[in-house]
């Protein structure tokens, strides 16, 4: 029986070291910002910087477990994903998933569950999550959102 688990955590082992080849999720790069909202205040900045900006913004904070397979991968693609859908850094360019934005401040759906587990400062009490949904209400119509991404 030890030998088989001795066995089966070197296979293990074995894969982990094998897949850290695979280049995916370590292009750790981030464009540079074309254009921010005209935020409505500096505490509604500071907020979205706190919870938004690593996967919604070209200020991603890359951190070292960032660079270890499989946690790149999944790194990688809720930062593209994120960018994709709403980027703080390049308001010059449609941002379709601002509408949503708000409600996802308000509810908590945003940040997702597992990434305050790893960046404490970005768990929002609701105070500060009611705090950011105005905020980004405010900003979103004194420098409205360019649509139409697709």
């Amino acid at each position: 029986m030890r030998r088989k688990l001795l066995i089966a955590l070197g296979v293990l082992f074995g894969l982990f070291v094998l897949i850290q080849a695979v280049p995916y999720g370590r292009n750790h790069s981030n464009p540079p910002v074309t254009k921010e909202p005209a935020w409505d205040s500096a505490a509604t900045r500071q907020l979205a910087e706190q919870a938004c900006f690593d996967c919604h913004s070209n200020l991603t904070s890359w951190k070292w477990y960032t660079n270890v397979a499989p946690v790149s991968w999944l790194t990688q693609r809720d930062v593209d994903g994120g960018r994709s859908s709403l980027n703080f850094s390049e308001w010059d360019k449609p941002q379709d998933g601002a509408g949503d934005a708000v409600e996802a401040a308000r509810s908590g759906s945003m940040p997702p569950w597992f990434y305050p587990l790893m960046h404490p400062k970005a768990n929002l009490n609701a105070m500060q999550r009611l705090q950011l949904a105005k905020g980004l209400a405010a900003t979103f119509r004194r420098s409205p959102p360019i649509g139409g991404g697709g």
